[in-house]
């Protein structure tokens, strides 16, 4: 998904915040699951940030849970 500069600038963004829903659209599938970091090709750390910003923008309802 990500090319070496997109990665890059992933790396380098702070903080992931779960208000910011085209960020975080780009690790979701068109079904809205999550992308695998084998996928995304991001690290752990950002990846386990990216998950949890995504479950709590669920929770809020500011993105599905799925997407029929």
């Amino acid at each position: 998904m990500a090319h070496q500069a997109e990665r890059e600038e992933i790396e380098n963004k702070k903080f992931v915040d779960y208000k910011d829903l085209a960020y975080l659209k780009q690790f979701m599938n068109p079904h809205a699951k999550i992308l695998a970091k084998k996928r995304t090709g991001i690290s752990a750390d950002k990846q386990r940030q990216i998950a949890l910003a995504i479950k709590r923008a669920r929770y809020m309802a500011l993105l599905p849970y799925l997407s029929a």
